[in-house]
């Protein structure tokens, strides 16, 4: 995947709290040349069972001419105070891509700014943000790709606080019998104009997975899973060099 679609499909909708041990992964659009067979390639034995289950996602439409009635308005507010509500988080991801690829491994953040992502083998990419910058780091090339950390949307969703309606273009809410839905829009001169989709448990409001649909249509989804909302990281995990790698 390039960097830049790797970059905006991961780094959206991290701040998260709570435990659970599975999370619910809509199918991915498939990618130019790919065929969608209705699965995704499945993980490892020993990872399969704690990794999230495959759904399809319902999507929201947008708001009507009179906008966002009470419900949906008092909805984005509780996720707002929810995401706003987290200092430090890690636990396990899953990551589906738009050619119904398929990756994991485990996350670390801590408020504000700073995130790492660390995929398991035969990945060799990481992702850190330290409070400034972000680096998608090849840990086989011993390279990195730098990005301004305001040019991404963890310019918010890192912040100390998110006022969702206030700070993002929220595009769709939308709830059913099992999740809590709302999308937004971002235009960046990074990645163009995407879509984030947030989808939260319909009964727990807890974050289940998010969705980013990048500037070609092509959507790649993300489940967390075995949250800690209560240990710190190691702030040496954050930490950004700029010097040459060593292999």
């Amino acid at each position: 995947m390039r960097h830049g679609a790797l970059l905006a499909a991961i780094l959206v909708g991290l701040t998260v709290g709570g435990s659970f041990a599975t999370a619910q992964v809509p199918l991915p659009r498939s990618a130019p040349g790919q065929k969608s067979s209705g699965t995704i390639p499945s993980a490892p034995a020993q990872a399969q069972s704690q990794a999230p289950t495959i759904r399809p996602p319902s999507v929201p439409s947008r708001p009507g001419a009179g906008g966002f009635d009470a419900n949906q308005r008092s909805l984005v507010d509780r996720v707002s105070m929810y995401l706003s509500s987290m200092n430090v988080l890690s636990g396990k991801f899953v990551q589906v891509g738009p050619d119904g690829s398929r990756t994991q491994g485990d996350f670390y953040m801590q408020k504000p700014g700073k995130v790492r992502f660390e995929y398991d083998a035969p990945s060799v990419i990481d992702i850190i943000a330290d409070g400034s910058s972000v680096v998608v780091r090849d840990r086989k090339l011993a390279t990195q790709d730098v990005f301004p950390l305001s040019q991404t949307p963890l310019r918010f969703l890192l912040s100390d606080r998110i006022d969702l309606m206030r700070d993002t273009t929220v595009v769709g809410v939308y709830s059913d019998d099992v999740f809590s839905t709302v999308v937004i829009e971002e235009r960046q001169a990074l990645i163009g104009t995407s879509r984030l989709m947030l989808m939260f448990g319909a009964k727990d409001l807890q974050l289940k997975q998010w969705t980013i649909t990048d500037a070609q249509g092509y959507d790649t989804t993300v489940a967390v899973y075995n949250l800690d909302a209560t240990r710190r990281p190691d702030p040496s995990m954050f930490r950004i060099t700029y010097e040459s790698m060593v292999k």
